[in-house]
């Protein structure tokens, strides 16, 4: 069985394995090219057995490179009263970081 972990990253969790392509909410600090490390590791399997952590399995680390920075496809929200010609239309698209999965440790 190949090691994969289960991780918390932009208050999202995530089951990743080596290689794996995400998208994931932008990081402070991270560029294109550049290797960061992900959020907090909350279980850990190594083939050998699951490690769920209490929160966080200590010492337990996920290294990603990033890709590039998206933008996530547009969300409109769009409100209106009938009959009182009110109404209104915003649009927001999330800035995002394409990540590959490096190493799991």
């Amino acid at each position: 069985m190949e090691a994969y972990a289960v991780i918390e990253t932009g208050g999202k969790q995530y089951r990743v394995q080596k290689d794996d392509v995400l998208a994931v909410e932008r990081l402070a600090g991270a560029e294109v090219g550049k290797q960061v490390e992900l959020g907090r590791v909350l279980a850990l399997n190594d083939g050998s057995g699951l490690k769920a952590g209490a929160p966080e399995v200590a010492g337990a680390k996920v290294m990603a490179e990033v890709l590039a920075e998206v933008r996530a496809p547009k969300v409109v929200a769009f409100k209106k009263k009938r009959r009182k010609g009110y109404h209104r239309k915003v649009g927001h698209r999330q800035n995002l970081l394409k990540v590959k999965i490096a190493s799991i440790a």
